[in-house]
């Protein structure tokens, strides 16, 4: 009838309200704390991620298994935008931070079920988190760079349970020494200072730090040496070859000997062309362009080592490490553009050998070539490194760390049930609920080592009555002094935990009303039909 109003329904869209919407959201994020909390602690397990074109990946970085995963669920992208965010500020506890968000997430079901208000949580989340973050800075200890003892310990724990854990004392070493190369006023650029580069098909213990970079490029020339001590290097982005002419030109050569002529004027231009390099005291030339075969015969006289078309990153790289200038024009170059390394050699067959740039003294640029025996042994390798390489970081520039073990956990938690007394109305609930959530790390690390979950949390709740860095040792199955024992963390990867946790949490309790549009390719072949979806859209 002419005025009576119409609901316009559509079957291919998921509407989901109320509780039904938060629940499902819930269990979204409980499935995916589920699939990684197995591999939490030195004896988690790995997961093995298989993409569709049958590339395997063995892991139990949870950052590495959350990105591998084919997820739509839009919860579970939060859960993995979080791990991504841990990764991004403090480099480790990626997997600590999705198990935290489930488990408040579970605690706070129960509190819904049980007749609290979502907002309440919330609020009693958010006074959680802030003082959570005061009991870490309250337990926390004191350290600096010159600490080299307490670094290793912090690498070595980093490195507990990851596929390369037997070579946890070179690992350690490798990384400590590495990060104090490249430290600048108590800030450390991982990034940049630190390259990372795998070499395949040697044992493990080859692994080794150098004091320069290694770039996957060879020499221009057989005959050009193989190796060139006290090196000084010439940056040059722009082609080294005989210039044509910006214009059009016409020549008119009418004999023989005048062709003879022009190409031995030409010839001997292009000599003092490169002269210029040569005058420099230049041994070895890099382009980051062509360098043709003339050029290359030429430098291979002079005794030069020549590499060509060097990609940006690298040339960057060289740049930082030698101290040379990258040179545009080849007319302006000067002596003071040259670069220094102590070494350059090329490892490897004429044609597909690498350049190694050794002894650059007092550069902030250095490189870690992994060894492993086969591809996936260095790739787990290199992610462990990037781990630990990070925590060191956040150690030297937070100059802060707490014991591990579960011990950070247990007193915040404790600290939080104190604090959760003080605290007049419902919200002190959500408190005590954050509380009992922290305990989840110490429990899933308890129970990936085949022990009971609830007899450690029981024992460690005791113990740290007596000693205040009572954790769980692992290896042992003891709960112990875990600062005297060596099993530490930094400070930075258990705050920013907590906080990308309770973030998470909280940005799902605040969701009541899920709409799951249509893909646009499924659409109704009835334009009309079309309108009316999106006009419904669009009155939600």
């Amino acid at each position: 009838m002419a005025g009576q109003p119409a609901m316009i329904t559509d079957p291919r869209k998921e509407h989901i309200q109320g509780k039904q919407a938060l629940f499902a959201n819930i269990a979204a994020a409980k499935a995916i704390a589920n699939i990684v909390k197995t591999t939490l602690g030195p004896k988690g397990m790995d997961k093995m991620l298989v993409n569709p074109v049958g590339d395997i990946v063995l892991t139990n970085d949870g950052a590495m298994i959350l990105r591998g995963m084919d997820i739509e669920n839009p919860t579970a992208k939060m859960i993995v935008e979080i791990a991504r965010t841990q990764e991004d500020i403090a480099g480790d506890g990626t997997t600590s931070a999705a198990v935290l968000a489930g488990s408040l997430l579970e605690k706070a079901e129960d509190l819904i079920i049980s007749g609290i208000h979502p907002t309440i949580i919330i609020k009693g989340f958010l006074q959680a988190a802030d003082k959570a973050s005061e009991l870490l800075d309250n337990y926390a200890i004191e350290v600096n760079k010159e600490n080299r003892e307490v670094l290793l310990k912090i690498a070595k724990t980093a490195i507990a349970g990851k596929g390369a854990e037997a070579y946890g004392d070179l690992i350690a070493d490798l990384c400590v020494d590495a990060v104090l190369k490249v430290e600048v006023d108590g800030k450390v650029n991982v990034n940049e200072g630190i390259l990372i580069t795998q070499d395949p098909g040697q044992p493990i213990e080859e692994t080794e730090l150098l004091e320069g970079i290694v770039i996957n490029k060879a020499r221009l020339h057989s005959a050009m040496p193989e190796v060139v001590e006290n090196a000084k290097i010439v940056l040059i982005s722009a082609d080294i070859l005989v210039q044509k002419t910006k214009n059009k030109s016409t020549f008119q050569i009418s004999s023989a000997d005048q062709l003879t002529e022009f190409l031995k004027k030409e010839e001997e231009d292009f000599h003092k062309l490169l002269d210029k390099i040569v005058d420099t005291g230049a041994n070895v030339v890099i382009g980051t362009k062509n360098i043709d075969q003339a050029a290359a015969d030429y430098f291979q006289k002079k005794g030069i080592f020549a590499i060509r078309r060097i990609n940006d990153d690298d040339v960057k790289s060289i740049s930082r490490a030698t101290g040379a200038h990258i040179v545009k024009n080849i007319n302006d170059i000067s002596e003071k553009d040259l670069g220094y390394a102590g070494l350059v050699e090329q490892i490897g067959a004429f044609d597909l050998g690498k350049t190694y740039f050794r002894d650059c003294k007092g550069s902030k640029t250095v490189t870690l070539l992994l060894r492993g025996s086969f591809e996936h042994v260095a790739d787990n390798l290199e992610r462990t490194i990037d781990d630990t390489l990070q925590v060191i970081k956040n150690t030297i520039e937070d100059e802060k760390i707490v014991p591990g073990g579960g011990a950070a956990e247990i007193e915040v938690a404790q600290g939080l049930r104190a604090f959760a007394a003080t605290i007049g109305g419902r919200e002190q609930l959500a408190i005590s609920a954050f509380a009992e959530a922290m305990e989840v790390i110490p429990k899933e690390i308890a129970v990936n080592a085949g022990m009971d979950g609830i007899d450690t949390i029981l024992s460690l709740r005791a113990k740290h009555g007596e000693i205040k860095n009572a954790g769980l040792d692992v290896y042992t199955g003891e709960i112990d002094d875990t600062l005297e024992k060596g099993i530490v963390d930094p400070l930075r990867v258990k705050k920013q935990a907590i906080k990308s946790a309770s973030e998470v949490a909280n940005m799902v309790l605040r969701v009541d009303d899920m709409l799951k549009a249509q893909r646009r390719e499924m659409m109704d072949v009835n334009p009309e039909h079309n309108i009316h979806n999106y006009d419904a859209l669009g009155s939600l």
